[in-house]
């Protein structure tokens, strides 16, 4: 009887690991088809977006909001055809999105890093900068002063100046103003060619954007659209790090809409 016992425990022991193995490949290719055509998760690294986005945000970006390109893909490896400007479909975004996009600029050490900024400039666009007010074809962008933001900007603690941007689509927003005089507050007209962006962060003097380096941002370098905030820490803690969540979360952020 023992020995019978013993003689079928292997088959059954073989058939769980093989079971558990198939179980771990379907999550996985379950996971990289989310990521791939649906929603991609995205940590927030740097000040350029504050205080819309803050250090240590972690965002859902939507994958299919503008269609695909080669980009949507791990590594870029899988070309998409069928349009002229490299997605299918070729979905417009919104002026005003703020979108994961591919560094575009080959010159750049940061060469095809992932940035994050919102949409300012459409195809055709003239885009100027004069004296930190932003210009879009020859008109004022409409704003207003709101309360200062009070915290820490690109890791210093103080009281900074606040303005609320309407763009003409009614696409409201806040942007910071840290520099009264900042490199980028005056610029010359820049004119968006056509199947491309132009993107700006809104913490405007601590941004590299289409301002500078990054340029305009060819249609296929768009990775998606970001709208939903998930976690958030004071960037003390990284998502794995859980013993360090009660202290460092951001409780106000959590499962909030990315506008």
């Amino acid at each position: 009887m023992s020995e019978n016992t013993k003689t079928g425990a292997a088959p059954k022991t073989e058939e769980s690991w093989q079971e558990l193995v198939k179980t771990i490949v379907y999550a996985g290719l379950i996971a990289l088809v989310i990521r791939t055509f649906l929603f991609q998760p995205f940590y927030i690294p740097s000040g350029s977006m504050e205080n819309t986005l803050l250090i240590g945000d972690y965002l859902f970006i939507q994958k299919f909001s503008y269609g695909y390109s080669r980009y949507s893909f791990p590594f870029g490896g899988w070309p998409i055809g069928g349009s002229i400007h490299g997605r299918f479909p070729n979905i417009e975004p919104q002026r005003g999105d703020v979108i994961v996009f591919k560094m575009p600029n080959k010159n750049s050490r940061a060469y095809e890093s992932d940035f994050i900024k919102r949409l300012i400039g459409m195809p055709g666009d003239k885009i100027q900068m004069i004296n930190n007010v932003l210009y879009l074809n020859g008109k004022p962008v409409k704003r207003e002063r709101v309360e200062d933001y009070v915290g820490d900007l690109d890791g210093i603690p103080g009281s900074w100046t606040q303005y609320r941007e309407t763009l003409p689509n009614g696409k409201s927003y806040v942007v910071l103003d840290k520099t009264e005089n900042g490199a980028f507050d005056s610029t010359p007209v820049f004119t968006v060619p056509a199947g491309h962006y132009f993107m700006m962060g809104d913490n405007r003097d601590n941004s590299d954007d289409s301002r500078g380096e990054v340029g305009f941002v060819p249609a296929e370098y768009l990775e998606g659209k970001a709208v939903f905030r998930f976690f958030s820490t004071d960037g003390t803690a990284r998502l794995w790090e859980v013993w360090k969540w009660p202290f460092a979360t951001r409780y106000s952020r959590l499962f909030t809409l990315v506008h």
